[in-house]
């Protein structure tokens, strides 16, 4: 076993190396500044099948999220930045990207600070406005603080990443890592931190675009009770086909979390939260997702086009007795302009956003649950 201090003295100078290359490496000059600005104002309307008086009512139609975007570049380096504002009892605001990079040349790039981590299929596993299975459990548009190398080639590509920790907003010597944050993280008694990415993509294809990759994570678990430092580990094998107006997305996840927690605790579960509520997942379990879309250009005055598409997700969660979670997406994004509104019908089993119990619907899971659905229509102006 590697020695804590071993790693940690290693995981430093790394990540040093990856920082001093954003300034040493000469820099293709940009004289004239330049600033983009963007955003979005997104409604949402939701109908629930476990809420009784919600259906009595005719379901709730309110504000989702207001965010801004800025993107910047000045003598080779720019920025990205996305802040999102939610209600109260979604976390409020709170930053989802943000980071200052460096494109070496057409193909090479690094990315510094709150940056995407290179895992499975992207930008999303998904197509609906819920995202997947994946996203719930930290698996499909996460973000996290530290160094990312990327390489985009005619046939190959890969990015190799050094996260320091996820997103910190509280920096007490003891204190546990805030809730309120866009994408799933392990939090409560366990800190992540010191994490390796590293994912390789092979394109081939003439007719057809394929997509055929490989991902691999490895970090630690820092626990606050004991001081001591704990696993958790992640593989992903995933495709990805586009042919014309159709692109379909399947993927495997083995996953496994160790953490150090203090006598008595479980390690059969981690606490996981985002937008400000956290909930237990399993620590090992193997996650199948399989996505089909079908784009449908109209004419219908400001529509013009319609993306039909079901997303589906399972979690095989390993230990035993834990009952295993499902979710399945089927909608269409219709375009119009600015405007895109997402109409959905997703339905879950023991699925923590979709009825259930909430806390432990993705560690312990229940045997007795029923499947659950929502019926779900996103409005969003994106400027």
């Amino acid at each position: 076993m590697i020695d804590k201090n071993t790693h940690l003295n290693f995981s430093r100078k790394l990540f040093l190396v990856l920082l001093t290359l954003c300034f040493v490496l000469p820099t293709f000059a940009q004289d004239t500044p330049q600033l983009k600005l963007g955003g979005a104002l997104r409604f949402n309307y939701n109908l629930s099948s476990w809420k009784d008086g919600q259906k009595k009512r005719g379901g709730d139609f309110g504000y989702d999220m207001f965010r801004v975007n800025a993107e910047a570049a000045y003598k080779g380096i720019f920025l990205n930045a996305e802040y999102r504002l939610y209600s109260e009892g979604f976390g409020g605001g709170f930053l989802k990207q943000g980071w200052v990079g460096y494109k070496f040349n057409e193909l090479d790039q690094i990315h510094v600070g709150l940056t995407q981590v290179p895992f499975g299929i992207q930008q999303y596993n998904s197509n609906n406005w819920f995202f997947n299975l994946t996203y719930y459990v930290g698996m499909e548009d996460d973000h996290d603080m530290g160094v990312k190398y990327m390489h985009s080639g005619e046939k190959f590509e890969y990015q190799l990443a050094f996260f320091k920790n996820a997103e910190e907003l509280r920096f007490g010597n003891n204190t546990e890592s805030s809730p309120n944050r866009y994408s799933y993280d392990i939090v409560g008694r366990n800190k992540e931190i010191n994490q390796f990415n590293g994912k390789f993509i092979y394109k081939f294809g003439k007719d057809a675009a394929h997509r055929l990759g490989f991902s691999a994570e490895y970090g630690k678990l820092y626990n606050l009770d004991t001081e001591e430092l704990g696993d958790h580990g992640a593989l992903a094998a995933h495709y990805e086909l586009t042919k014309g107006k159709w692109n379909a997305r399947a993927q495997f996840i083995t996953a496994s979390n160790d953490p150090a927690n203090a006598e008595g605790e479980s390690r059969d579960v981690v606490i996981m939260a985002a937008y400000g509520a956290p909930y237990e997942v399993a620590a090992h379990f193997n996650m199948y997702s399989l996505t089909i879309s079908r784009n449908v250009p109209v004419e219908w005055g400001p529509i013009s086009n319609l993306q039909f598409y079901n997303d589906f997700g399972y979690m095989q969660k390993k230990t035993q007795g834990f009952e295993d979670s499902y979710m399945n997406v089927t909608g269409v994004l219709v375009s119009a302009g600015n405007v895109y509104t997402y109409v959905d019908y997703a339905a879950g089993y023991n699925h923590s956003w979709l009825g259930g119990n909430f806390v432990d619907d993705f560690s312990t899971g229940n045997p007795d649950a029923k499947w659950e659905a929502r019926f779900n229509i996103n409005i969003g102006y994106y400027f």
